[in-house]
Formats: C-alpha cells, structure tokens, sequence
C-alpha cells in the first residue's frame, strides 16, 4: 500500500512495512493523559523546561494555534525556552478528557484544557482551549506531532463566526 498523508495517517502506522506495530493500551492512555494534564499547567505557568520533559514533540510536528494563521511545523525548543517564560505566568490548568482515540502505535486526545493565568502581560482571566493532540509512539516514547488548539469552549453566534472567518474579529 502507497504512503499517505492526511486522516487516514492516523489510523495507519507506518509507511514502512517493516515497521512492527504494537496496540495501545488503556493504561497508554492513562498515562498521556496524565503526562498532558501536568504539561498544561507547567505551560500555562511559563514552566517551559517541565512541560519539555513531559511531552516530546515529533520531528514532524504541526501547531494550529489557537489565535489561527498558518499552520506551524517542527518545534523550537530553543525559541520556547527563551519566550514562554515571558509570555506566560502564574497559571493553573486542569485537562478534561472528552474523547480519547488510538490505534497502533497512534492515539487521539480530545480534551478542554481548563486554565487561566497572566498572558502575554494580560492580567489573570481565563484562558481554556479545545485541543485535539496526536501522539505516535516511537520506540518506549510517546511524541506529540500534532495538536489544533482554539479559544471556543464558549459557544458564539453565527454572526460572530463569520467576522471571524472574513478576518475582521
């Protein structure tokens, strides 16, 4: 079979046919959810050098942020250490797990990051997102190589979706 690119990625494996696949577990799931959990809060604190030692992020890694504009692809560690500090403080976050998905070496967070905190030199408010995160296990190691974060956990109105979507919001 071709490699391909796109959704049907994330229920196949690999490219490789070489590639041995193993099942994720429930205690798999367990455990990124955990280690995602914990990764927010340090993040939203501008603990940057906790997260880093909780998640690791694929080579191929893509960001769809939550303020929009283009896709991001790989992941500075060098740029992040210097900015996120700055950026972010004295934050607190709690994940709510709304789905989990997973399939061979692949598994799908779908959560609500619940947290507030001092960004970008804002005062405290809050700051939840949706977040969907995939993870690939490579070898003993989980990596982050995707994650699509937006600020709508509140619903908004039609109206408002489209001076968002023209870009005038």
């Amino acid at each position: 079979m071709p490699c391909t690119h796109g959704l049907h990625l994330i229920f196949t494996t690999a490219c490789s046919p070489d590639r041995v696949q193993q099942d994720v577990t429930s205690a798999d799931v367990d455990e990124l959810v955990r280690r995602t959990a914990e990764a927010a809060s340090a993040y939203i604190r501008g603990d940057i050098r906790r997260y880093l030692t909780l998640i690791k992020h694929g080579d191929d890694y893509t960001l769809m942020p939550p303020y929009g504009g283009e896709t991001g692809r790989g992941f500075d560690t060098e740029g992040a250490l210097e900015a996120t500090p700055k950026m972010f403080r004295s934050g607190e976050a709690d994940l709510e797990l709304v789905q989990s998905y997973a399939s061979g070496d692949m598994a799908v967070l779908v959560a609500i990051e619940r947290q507030h905190g001092e960004v970008g030199g804002m005062p405290d408010q809050d700051w939840s997102l949706r977040v969907t995160l995939v993870f690939r296990r490579e070898g003993a190691e989980w990596r982050l190589v995707h994650r699509h974060a937006d600020p709508l956990v509140r619903a908004i109105s039609m109206e408002q979706m489209a001076v968002l979507a023209r870009g005038q919001g």
